[in-house]
């Protein structure tokens, strides 16, 4: 028997791959106690709501992620060492998510979720926010480093150009997680990010070996050639 501890960790993490596979919308509450072999009471004794799940989930899962970005964006790096390892870490964090599902790009549920909430799921739209606000301050840092450095052309708001970049990895994400292509994410991470931040030319690298592609083939838009 589990300890009400590991039956709350249980419940947010099954609710959160659930809806990494699907959405949030489709995912309910007995399907979500259905995988988790758990009963809705065990459920609704540590949560009111779906959303306050997804919530709590999403506070949880930011834990997590902030050990990972505080590595990459370590003092000890260069502002040029922490963007290689940016990079380096979104590619691979798609590689390593196993979501049992056919799709090789995971993006992300929380922002997902908090783009397709309606009015009444305010916790939900709130957990896309909180999160996305945190990611910001990653990113903003990183745009100031760069610019103390020299590596780049633009002299633009640092606050809205770190907001930028994160909006620009979460749709390239969820742009590959439509088409079902990691491989899209790996030619067009890098010379977007490069474009956005108006890098020197000096300063751009090659694709690492993170960004080996695994096909030939990169799917184009409906409606565009190639």
């Amino acid at each position: 028997m589990r300890n009400p501890a590991e039956t709350k960790q249980k419940l947010m993490d099954t609710a959160t791959q659930l809806i990494w596979q699907s959405n949030y919308s489709s995912v309910g509450v007995a399907e979500i106690c259905k995988r988790a072999g758990l009963t809705k009471g065990s459920f609704y004794h540590h949560f009111e709501t779906k959303a306050d799940l997804f919530y709590e989930a999403s506070r949880h899962y930011w834990e997590d992620l902030k050990k990972d970005l505080d590595q990459i964006f370590s003092p000890s790096y260069s502002p040029l060492e922490q963007l290689e390892n940016m990079i380096e870490f979104i590619i691979t964090h798609q590689e390593n998510e196993d979501l049992n599902e056919d799709n090789p790009v995971s993006a992300c549920p929380f922002f997902t979720a908090g783009s397709q909430a309606g009015v009444e799921e305010e916790k939900v739209r709130q957990a896309a926010i909180e999160m996305s606000d945190k990611a910001g301050l990653y990113h903003t840092a990183l745009v100031r480093g760069l610019m103390a450095e020299g590596v780049m052309n633009s002299d633009a708001d640092p606050v809205q150009l770190g907001r930028m970049l994160h909006n620009y990895v979460m749709g390239l994400l969820l742009y590959g997680r439509v088409y079902k292509s990691l491989d899209t994410i790996k030619t067009d991470l890098r010379e977007g990010i490069y474009r956005l931040l108006d890098m020197k030319p000096d300063f751009r690298k090659t694709r690492g070996p993170a960004e080996q592609l695994e096909d030939n083939a990169i799917p184009v838009a409906a409606g565009h050639s190639a």
